[in-house]
């Protein structure tokens, strides 16, 4: 390719990069995707430019690039469905428990010093290095691990007795229906 014809393409890419832009937005909804596509079909057209006599229809040859360049796209898609012959269980997930969960977590951490309370979210619901939290909290390194290790003890104690209770109610309902 002469040096006339490679600025003739990069004169012609500066001048309708906008409207084919908004061409390759038309095709895929995603603005990265529109771009990769325009840029996928810019570099295909490079090579083909010599064979683009009338340069007044470069636009409609690049749209065709594009669409076949987004067909091909779409073909060579992971379908993430599979074919079987039976069809699986439908599992509806219940974030039920997990509220439950969080709720509980929430009402146990209440027993704790506020500073117990301080190292423990730190330490487990923010992932914090010991380090980490000693500095967030002002505190030394062993002040961290020795108060995290009272504040989960504490933590176990008060789940096992709050667990022994729901029992006892539990056993005293079961009585009550019995009787």
């Amino acid at each position: 390719m002469a040096q006339g014809e490679v600025l003739g393409f990069e004169e012609y890419v500066r001048t309708r990069q906008d409207a084919l832009l908004r061409s390759a937005r038309r095709l895929v909804p995603d603005p990265v995707e529109a771009q990769d596509l325009l840029q996928t079909a810019l570099a295909r057209t490079y090579g083909r430019w010599d064979g683009i006599a009338d340069k007044r229809l470069a636009d409609a040859y690049l749209r065709r690039v594009m669409i076949n360049t987004r067909t091909e796209w779409w073909r060579a898609r992971k379908l993430e469905e599979v074919p079987t012959e039976q069809l699986p269980d439908a599992r509806v997930d219940d974030a039920t428990e997990q509220h439950a969960d969080r709720a509980l977590l929430m009402d146990v951490l209440k027993v704790l010093a506020p500073k117990q309370r301080g190292v423990v979210v730190l330490r487990h619901w923010e992932q914090m290095s010991t380090e980490e939290t000693a500095a967030a909290l002002g505190m030394s390194a062993g002040t961290v691990k020795s108060t995290l290790h009272r504040a989960l003890a504490r933590l176990r104690e008060e789940l096992e007795a709050r667990e022994l209770n729901a029992r006892a109610l539990e056993h005293e309902e079961r009585e009550r229906c019995a009787a």
